[in-house]
């Protein structure tokens, strides 16, 4: 059976997720992303285990899975950032 097909289902379906939870991020829902994890643990394992020339021709469906995954991140960390405390400046009055 050919791997590679199954392979590339699988990395669509991580990308899939990665965008779900960007879009659910950016509405304020909290987003569970242990499945995430397990999928994208379990598409690069399977892309490891492919020959040579057909993991290179995944490669850009990865690096957009890595970009996915990067602005996702930047979002998780927008979300668990608290927000800036705001300064008031205090007039000392005359010296």
């Amino acid at each position: 059976m050919n791997a590679e097909p199954q392979v590339f289902q699988e990395l669509e379906k991580a990308t899939s997720m990665v965008m779900t939870a960007r879009r659910l991020l950016a509405t304020g829902t909290t987003v569970d992303l242990s499945a995430l994890e397990g999928r994208v643990r379990s598409v690069c394992e399977s892309v490891v285990e492919l020959p040579r020339e057909t993991g290179q021709d995944m490669i850009p469906a990865l690096e957009k899975l890595i970009a996915d995954l990067d602005r996702l991140a930047e979002l998780v960390a927008e979300r668990m950032e608290p927000p800036p405390a705001q300064i008031v400046a205090v007039d000392e009055g005359p010296a």
